[in-house]
């Protein structure tokens, strides 16, 4: 049997039938998942990032690596026995309880309405920055119009986009490399050279800059998540979405490492950069070493990294979240339906259109979006770890104590730790956000569209299937 029957027939096993198009490839899903968390992601914070780890960005990337590397294995895991759209929301509703998946699926449902909105207001300021003088919401208009036309033309479409960008994105970081080492050899910028110090400098390190680098570690690797919503539109062999995410983790991680290594040699052994430097420094530096040429060349391409490949990913994703929840009665009916070109045609529109009208209401206000947005990542992510532990070792009694036990509460204790430190206005918004779900889902129950997940027919039952 082709993966792709037997795929489909998993499906079928759920009580679903085949709506979007299997030809996702796991290489098309390791694309879409380092789009989704942008391979040239450090050029944007650098200084910020810097100045937070008195030089150690490449350290804070690595920690990065290694927190999240127990949620990648917990989504991994919970993807093999789940190869369903639904991310979150299916794995936790199906490990746990639906109810518990309602409100997973509401919660991460926060972060990927509000990571568009995101992107697309901070690409259109760096376009005011290019074109002075014309209207932010002009260009967030015009990235949205983008996306959403690719995003409707069907899955083909979004696949070609990503490999383009994905390519256009390494060939850039090759660049700076070259870039990078040449000064660092010709003496270009004075103070520039060779140096672990980056990685770690000795007498430096302590428990709070680990703490504080935590925190911004976790969240820059948001995105890998994404690759589980594709699941229905793989061809490949099983779980083809687990061993993607982690793949795409490692790989990104390491061009995290690689960019911010050298871009702090570059820095030539600086304190830091002033609050005015911060948000351009990577581009400073690439102007130091290469000219402003360079630098207007690597700006741009960081615009359309976000502003279009980065954001037609989310929309993806978020589409097919709507879809999943809808196809189980817990959103509205209309936005399961599918297009001709097996889309999920109204989920797009929708998530459109809510983009549109944020983007109006959040423009000029980056930080207060991207706080929601991370609680919103970091609650899903919480209760994925306890889906793993309950639906593999209390229910299944599996004897996989690392991957069941281990991973999952390690998992928890690190999400957790950089959720109940996250900004107050996360926390607030988060919450403000779970009491609406609160209402959604009563409303659901008294209207009889109580959560029932259907769980597959060769599903070990409570106490069996130990392994």
């Amino acid at each position: 049997m082709s993966a792709t029957a037997e795929n489909q027939r998993t499906l079928e096993s759920f009580g679903y039938k085949q709506e979007l198009k299997r030809s996702v490839s796991t290489v098309d899903l390791l694309i879409y998942g380092l789009i989704f968390m942008v391979p040239i992601a450090p050029w944007a914070i650098f200084g910020t990032v810097y100045n937070s780890a008195a030089g150690m960005v490449p350290l804070v990337y690595l920690i990065g690596l290694v927190a999240m590397i127990f949620t990648a294995l917990a989504y991994a895991q919970m993807a093999k026995s789940f190869p369903l759209a639904g991310s979150v929301f299916s794995y936790v509703g199906r490990g746990i309880h639906p109810a518990a998946g309602f409100f997973a699926g509401w919660a991460i449902l926060l972060d990927y309405l509000l990571i568009p909105t995101l992107l697309y207001v901070f690409a259109a300021e760096s376009m005011v920055g290019i074109f002075p003088g014309t209207a932010r919401w002009m260009w967030a208009l015009v990235f949205v119009a983008i996306n959403t036309a690719v995003n409707l033309l069907g899955i083909s479409s979004l696949k070609l986009a990503n490999r383009v960008f994905l390519a256009i994105e390494v060939v850039f970081v090759a660049i700076f490399v070259i870039i990078a080492v040449t000064a660092i050899n010709g003496g270009t910028i004075p103070g520039a050279e060779w140096s672990t110090d980056p990685i770690w400098t000795p007498g430096e390190v302590n428990g709070p800059l680990l703490a504080s680098a935590l925190s911004i570690a976790v969240l820059s690797f948001l995105g890998f998540d994404g690759i589980s919503t594709l699941a229905e539109e793989s061809t490949g062999r099983k779980n083809a979405a687990g061993r993607a995410m982690i793949i795409a983790l490692f790989i990104v991680a390491a061009l995290f490492i690689t960019q911010t290594w050298l871009a702090s040699l570059l820095a030539g052994g600086r304190a830091s950069f002033s609050d005015s430097e911060a948000g351009n420094a990577f581009f400073t530096l690439v102007q130091a070493a290469a000219g402003t040429g360079w630098q207007n060349a690597f700006f741009v391409v960081n615009v359309l990294a976000v502003g279009i490949a980065n954001a037609m990913a989310a929309q993806a994703a978020t589409s097919r979240l709507l879809y999943s929840m809808s196809r189980d009665r817990q959103l509205p009916k209309a936005l399961s339906r599918i297009s001709s070109r097996q889309v999920p045609l109204v989920a797009v529109l929708v998530v459109t259109a809510l983009t549109i009208v944020l983007v109006l209401f959040f423009v000029g206000q980056i930080g207060l979006i991207s706080s929601l947005v991370n609680f919103g990542a970091l609650f899903g992510f919480c209760l994925l770890h306890v889906s793993v532990f309950w639906h593999y070792t209390v229910k299944q009694r599996s004897k996989n104590r690392l991957l069941h036990a281990v991973v999952p509460v390690l998992g928890f204790l690190i999400i957790g730790y950089v959720l109940v430190n996250a900004d107050l206005n996360a926390k607030i918004g988060g919450l403000i956000w779970l009491a609406i779900g609160a209402i959604v889902f009563g409303i659901n129950v008294l209207r009889g569209r109580k959560p029932e997940l259907s769980i597959r027919e060769d599903e070990p039952v409570q106490g069996e299937g130990a392994r």
